[in-house]
């Protein structure tokens, strides 16, 4: 009998597998290596069926010399034919041509396909708390790939697009608008060598990127880590958006930059920076302090304005008083200085040459400052500071800058009007925040501030129960003990006449004075905080002329209602007010203007930047309340009493003048403000 050809038998049904499993998607998935590789295509011609003359015994025959070309003998057991499996919504195929058509390779895995498998299995798994780090950013970095089914945004066929290379050129060069390139390293894409690389570099990327745009909104150093009378609400950029943007954008470095403040002055201090780091100078400013001469003022009787002395002409070079320096006339002139250098020294303030003045002006010393911060810190710091501020300020709208001793009220986008302010003295410190002004008030009443009756109202009435009564001001004390010191409106109400509310945390204010001596200083901090403002009538008929026009406000109509009652005008549209400390800005001659770091702010971000706390400069930090802020209480019946108390008449109707309704109903926003009305809640 002839022999089966089982070896051929097996041999097509082996190909038949091969050929079913080759058909089949998931074979051709690859991650990271493309198939490029076809295999060989055998024969697949199928031999015909096995009949009982096969299965007949024969002799041997000999093998062909090129069995690899020897075509299949009709008596050559051939096995059934076996289908391959096939896709139930595949439509059907010709089974002949089926098998006659050639075997060829899969398409090749493009490397996006595979970085995007890869991007979906590190964003949604661990890997990138690694890469990301801020809990924000990852929630942002989900959303947007999610949406976008984790196509790569900055990498195409397997390397850095235009889009990655121009957002890694703009982070390169970001110390041009004051941040620190350092701080937004980036990835080098031409080493990743895998889809696994890649889209490690990719997500590294989307981490600078947004890490810059958050610090270059809102600034890398947080007011909090400056100090405790800095309040901005800070509006970060989403991180999901700023990627959104980025992607949609067809210029990637002018997206970038978008997030810096768009304000001019912003922009001139960054012109000013350029031109420093390419060998610019700015000229020094001579310090006058330093050629002033100094002389000692002799010890003698008290002093007053009319009186002749000869000590007058030792106290008119000593405090450089122009005019005839060898006239022993005690006159105005005089008086003023004086009067000027009490407020600076912290002491009385009376215009006269008494003991304690004499033991003050002999025994300063001058000052010896260190040496000035490079202007190039200095414009950083305060570029960093425009970004705390809010990136619409208003229209109109008012900018106190306190290192200037200025108020400057803008509308248009452009200068309105301008005049100097007091400021806050070191220790009392004008606040940094941006507010609403929602009303002025004609004949303010004066409520003193709690760290004033503390610190120096109080220990004034131990030593002398009548001092508080001979400057006008009254004491109250509530039924909880609370102490209330006020001032009754009126010429030399410490307020002035006229008082300009934006209700803040800090609790100030602007407002008229009667100490106008002060402006004629150029340094001009010497207030608890507040701001007096050199021109207050003509400062509230500008205000009032922008956002009230039909009522003809103007500076005599103001004046008359000078009066004993406090008179509320409303402010129809709401004015934003921007204390700022701007120690270097641009003038409107283009020139660079630096002023003393009046509070150290300057000094204090620089250590920052530059110390170990640079690393965490951004997170802001938890800061006590001010206790300044809290009510005094004493032991009740220590000032006041019967009447005093929960009588709302006593003190002229001072206390029946709150708006909210005395103070038993009132909080310490009232007592401070003197009228302004909380909206309900």
């Amino acid at each position: 009998m002839k022999s089966v050809r089982f070896d051929r038998l097996v041999a097509s049904t082996a190909l038949g597998l091969i050929l079913m499993l080759s058909s089949h998607a998931g074979m051709a998935q690859q991650s990271d290596v493309q198939m490029t590789a076809a295999v060989p295509t055998p024969d697949t011609t199928l031999p015909p069926p096995i009949t009982a003359k096969d299965l007949e015994p024969t002799e041997p025959t000999p093998a062909p010399a090129d069995t690899a070309k020897s075509e299949p003998k009709q008596q050559d057991v051939a096995p059934p034919a076996v289908e391959p499996a096939k896709d139930a919504t595949a439509p059907a195929t010709d089974p002949a041509k089926a098998a006659a058509a050639p075997v060829t390779a899969p398409p090749p895995v493009s490397a996006d396909s595979a970085m995007t498998d890869q991007l979906r299995e590190m964003i949604t798994g661990k890997q990138l708390d690694r890469l990301v780090s801020r809990k924000a950013d990852r929630e942002g970095v989900e959303q947007f790939y999610k949406a976008r089914d984790y196509k790569p945004l900055w990498v195409s066929e397997g390397a850095a697009d235009a889009r990655a290379k121009a957002a890694i050129a703009y982070l390169g060069q970001v110390d041009t608008v004051g941040l620190d390139p350092t701080d937004y390293p980036t990835p080098d894409f031409k080493s990743a060598t895998t889809a696994a690389m890649l889209a490690e570099d990719e997500l590294k990327l989307t981490a600078a990127v947004l890490t810059y745009a958050r610090h270059a909104q809102i600034g890398r150093v947080h007011f909090s880590r400056v100090g405790a009378d800095i309040d901005f609400k800070l509006v970060p950029p989403e991180p999901a958006d700023v990627l959104a943007k980025v992607a949609a954008a067809s210029d990637t470095g002018k997206v970038l930059d978008g997030y810096n403040p768009p304000q001019a002055e912003f922009k001139a201090l960054k012109a000013k920076l350029a031109e420093l780091r390419k060998g610019g100078s700015i000229q020094a400013q001579p310090d006058e302090e330093g050629k002033k001469e100094y002389v000692r003022v002799p010890d003698g009787k008290i002093l007053r304005p009319g009186m002749r002395d000869q000590r007058v002409i030792a106290l008119r070079k000593r405090l450089d008083i122009a005019g005839d320096k060898d006239n022993p006339l005690y006159d105005e002139a005089v008086g003023e200085a004086v009067r000027t250098f009490q407020t600076e020294a912290d002491i009385n303030v009376d215009g006269n040459l008494g003991p304690n003045t004499v033991r003050a002006l002999n025994g300063e010393k001058k000052v010896v400052r260190g040496p000035a911060a490079d202007p190039i810190d200095t414009i950083i710091v305060n570029m960093e500071r425009w970004r705390w501020l809010p990136r619409d300020l208003g229209n109109p709208h008012v900018i106190v800058n306190v290192p200037d001793y200025t108020l400057t009220l803008w509308n248009n986008d452009k200068i309105y009007w301008k005049t100097r302010i007091v400021v806050g003295k070191p220790g009392k410190a004008t606040p940094m925040v941006s507010a609403e002004m929602k009303f002025i008030t004609v004949n303010p009443t004066w409520n003193v501030p709690p760290s004033i009756i503390q610190n120096e109202y109080l220990p004034a009435l131990q030593r002398d129960p009548e001092a508080l009564d001979r400057i006008g001001l009254q004491v109250t004390q509530d039924a909880d003990g609370t102490i209330h010191i006020s001032q009754a409106p009126g010429a030399g109400n410490a307020l002035g006449r006229i008082r300009f509310n934006f209700p803040n945390k800090f609790l100030v204010y602007q407002h008229d004075t009667p100490e106008k001596h002060l402006f004629a200083r150029e340094e001009r901090a010497y207030s608890h905080g507040c701001m007096r403002v050199q021109n207050p009538l003509t400062y509230g008929e500008k205000l009032l002329s922008l956002v009230m026009p039909n009522e003809h406000y103007t500076e005599a109509r103001l004046e008359s209602m000078f009066g004993d009652s406090e008179i509320n005008i409303d402010l129809p549209k709401f004015v934003w007010v921007h204390l700022t400390y701007q120690t270097a800005f641009v003038d409107e001659n283009g020139k660079l203007q630096l002023r003393k770091d009046v509070y150290g702010r300057d000094a204090r971000m620089i250590q920052i930047l530059k110390g170990s706390e640079r690393k965490v400069a951004d997170i802001g930090i938890e800061r006590k309340p001010d206790p300044s802020s809290r009510p005094v209480r004493m032991p009740v019946g220590v000032y006041g009493g019967g009447g005093y108390y929960g009588d709302p008449s006593y003190g002229g109707g001072y206390r029946g003048s709150y708006y909210s309704g005395g103070y038993g109903r009132s909080n310490f926003f009232d007592f401070i403000f003197g009228g302004f009305r909380f909206p309900a809640r």
